[in-house]
């Protein structure tokens, strides 16, 4: 069994009614510095929650679980917001492991590298299509896609940015990366894959000087790249709290059979 939360650190984003939601649980449960808190509360939506993980990486990477309250709009990752019997929701929460992607670019800038918990996208940065070569654990896998961009997303990105651009919804928890084009021209046909967690995903922008590519690493985006290698941060884990019997299952179903 964990052990009791008692010590809660509240964030919520800028919205209105989520601050006012936010001084009520202050004022009800107190509100603990950071680096006492047993556990961070985040009230908002899914993006306010990645956001939360950015921004306390350091207090998530040494044990600090997240428990999100929805206070946006789709909440996916985010529990019902409730007021009433926090500690005794969160004692009774459930641990959900997630583990970053680690990315790794070189370009016209120099070299950079950075952390996604969603996702590692590249796009291209004018009117002319991205060109692009994919390795996956050193070996060519496509010689030459054509189009918008690609992008490889984490199981708890995958209804995300990877959603939109009709790539699979993964079950959080799921060994498994996915990759999935951006409005691909060539192959037609190619609607990306499902790769293991343990992949290596390299890409090779082709003719970078006429097709500029930027990648971005959730919100950290670096332009004019020629090389993006992408993996999973194995050593660096992040500790997601649910409600015990969360519908997180019913929701991930939902999506992969709504038309």
């Amino acid at each position: 069994m964990s052990k009791p939360y008692r010590h809660i650190r509240f964030l919520a984003s800028n919205k209105p009614d989520a601050q006012a939601a936010l001084s009520r649980l202050i004022a009800r449960y107190g509100q603990a510095d950071a680096g006492d808190a047993d556990v961070f509360v985040a009230v908002g939506g899914d993006g306010f929650l990645l956001g939360t993980l950015h921004r306390h990486i350091d207090y998530v990477r040494a044990g600090t679980p997240i428990y999100g309250m929805n206070y946006g709009t789709i909440g996916f990752l985010m529990n019902a917001f409730e007021e009433d019997n926090l500690h005794e929701r969160l004692d009774k929460a459930e641990a959900a492991i997630v583990r970053p992607l680690l990315m790794r670019a070189s370009g016209e800038h120099g070299d950079v590298q950075a952390l996604a918990i969603n996702e590692v996208s590249l796009i291209r940065q004018t009117r002319q299509t991205a060109h692009l070569k994919i390795k996956v654990d050193g070996r060519s896998r496509l010689e030459r896609l054509i189009a918008d961009g690609v992008l490889v997303a984490t199981a708890a990105g995958s209804t995300a940015y990877n959603l939109s651009a009709h790539g699979p919804v993964l079950p959080l928890g799921a060994d498994i990366l996915a990759l999935t084009p951006i409005s691909a021209f060539r192959p037609r046909r190619w609607r990306g894959a499902l790769l293991d967690i343990d992949a290596h995903v390299e890409f090779e922008i082709l003719n970078p000087e006429k097709r500029p590519v930027s990648v971005t690493a959730d919100d950290q985006e670096f332009r004019d790249i020629h090389h993006v290698s992408v993996k999973t941060a194995h050593d660096i884990e992040l500790k997601l709290l649910f409600d015990e019997g969360h519908e997180l299952d019913e929701k991930i179903l939902r999506e992969q059979f709504s038309t």
